[in-house]
């Protein structure tokens, strides 16, 4: 591991052998509610992932707060604390899974003869919420890299519910980029009574679904002790650390910057509410981390942030099998170095972004958009699952008709140039689906291709920010992104 050089983006395998024992990594439940969920998107999953050892609940705090009933005198009525009940080991129980089903030996012997053990499915959860829904007709949903184990999930799910309940399973083949695609409306069209929705987060509460809706991770179990030893083999004592990862990886991350911590390199796991801590999404990232001074006292959570100290070399490690999660970050945070660990391979690469590249490009679309002879605006709605955010459109059409702009709506699942080159009369397009699309592919559109950021740009409305937002499903952001206040609705207001 001392060996161990890291230049550009070029892949260095790490020849020590792997550790004897595994550092146990905290498992997190996952449970999700409309007003903030637990961790979304991933790369493609791979068929096989490294093997660990099992991990344990990690310990959190929850409660519910009750007010007393009322009494007969005068004074204030004090709050009942009511403590969720704990597991012998320390961690909070999970949603009552009754024996029959988490303890039967019959399922748990086709859970592990047909999935592999260091993915976790959460069947006997899944298995109890559809006996508890009574759901005859569910719809599974699942990314490209997890789609070879639908027809399995399926089969388990029939074998192992009540009887009257999962008669029928529809697999949903569309592709599944994320969390935002999650295809709730063909669920409903199929006649579906619940649809489970594997490998992201759930951007889209299940409060806002047209059917009922169950998200599972997928959590992934991987060697988070070797994943430290690599960033320890290549950062000196000190640095400080920001860890973060796609959604599978979460309970890995939250390991790793604990012991991190105790190997004196300052960590901590930030986070973009309403993400989960260290979960970074395609088009949504924590920002400003270079401002942000981590103390290092082995929580990770002890993090001031505003004007940056001099102390210690500031460093993101992050946790996937690919780039795409991790350009989000980068583009948020360009100053800082970027360190990504593929648990499939078991390798530390150091990655490079040509930030200001993008941006010129990018600038480049929006001021052909701010040509006064662009009078007519095409404006794209994904409808690729829930890519597509009808509140957001509603903004764009007033915000059009504010500067006296021609406008007209088109609905789209997939966007490509050569279906766009037919509406030769349109002067920009404006495409409500995922920002990182004008981003990456931007260039290759014969018309400028803006996301509604940009588009405020474009208009006067927002100056072009220094650092490029990667925020689009971020809280307490500009009108353009989904947890906008006026966007949370997802209607179309007129």
């Amino acid at each position: 591991l001392s060996q161990l050089p890291l230049a550009g983006t070029s892949q260095v395998p790490v020849t020590q052998p792997r550790p004897s024992a595994l550092t146990e990594s905290s498992k997190m439940e996952s449970s999700c509610n409309s007003e903030q969920h637990q961790p979304a998107a991933s790369d493609q999953q791979k068929n096989e992932a490294p093997a660990a050892e099992p991990v344990a609940p990690a310990p959190t705090d929850a409660a519910e707060t009750n007010l007393s009933p009322s009494t007969t005198t005068a004074k204030p009525r004090r709050r009942r604390i009511i403590r969720k009940k704990r597991s012998a080991g320390g961690g909070v129980l999970k949603p009552d899974v009754p024996d029959s089903i988490s303890q039967n030996p019959a399922l748990l012997s086709a859970i592990s003869s047909s999935l592999p053990k260091d993915y976790e499915f959460e069947i006997p959860k899944t298995v109890h919420r559809i006996n508890q829904a009574k759901a005859r007709h569910v719809a599974l949903q699942l990314p490209e890299g997890l789609l070879m184990y639908a027809c399995s999930l399926g089969d388990i799910l029939k074998a192992f519910t009540e009887p009257g309940c999962c008669e029928r399973i529809s697999i949903l083949g569309d592709v599944t980029y994320g969390a935002c695609c999650v295809d709730d409306l063909s669920a409903e069209a199929l006649g579906c009574d619940l649809l489970v929705h594997y490998g992201h987060s759930c951007l889209v509460p299940i409060t806002e679904t047209v059917v009922k809706c169950l998200y599972v991770f997928v959590e992934i179990r991987i060697d988070v002790q070797h994943l430290v030893d690599c960033f320890c083999a290549t950062c000196e004592e000190g640095t400080q650390v920001f860890v973060m990862g796609t959604v599978q990886f979460r309970a890995a991350v939250v390991e790793a910057a604990k012991i991190l911590n105790t190997r004196n390199r300052p960590a901590t796991v930030p986070q973009a509410k309403p993400l989960s801590p260290g979960e970074v999404l395609g088009c949504t990232a924590p920002s400003d981390l270079c401002k942000c001074s981590i103390s290092g006292k082995g929580d990770g959570e002890n993090v001031e942030c505003g004007d940056s100290k001099p102390e210690g070399e500031k460093v993101m490690l992050f946790v996937a099998d690919g780039r795409f999660h991790l350009e989000a970050a980068m583009i948020s945070n360009p100053t800082l170095r970027a360190l990504r660990y593929d648990p499939y391979n078991k390798v530390l690469t150091d990655e490079k972004y040509e930030t200001d590249k993008m941006k010129a490009i990018r600038n480049k679309s929006i001021q052909r958009a701010m040509d006064p002879n662009a009078r007519t605006f095409g404006i794209i709605l994904g409808t690729l699952g829930r890519q597509g955010n009808p509140a957001i459109l509603g903004q764009i059409r007033k915000l059009l008709h504010k500067h006296n702009k021609k406008s007209f709506v088109i609905l789209l699942s997939e966007i490509f140039p050569q279906k766009l080159d037919m509406f030769p009369a349109v002067d920009v397009w404006v495409q409500i689906a995922c920002p990182r699309l004008s981003v990456d592919w931007g260039h290759h559109f014969t018309k400028p291709m803006l996301n509604p950021y940009e588009l405020n740009v474009a208009l006067g409305e927002v100056e072009f920010r220094e650092a490029y937002p990667m925020d689009f499903y971020r809280k307490g952001s500009g009108r353009w992104t989904n947890y906008h206040e006026e966007n949370r609705t997802r209607k179309l207001l007129n």
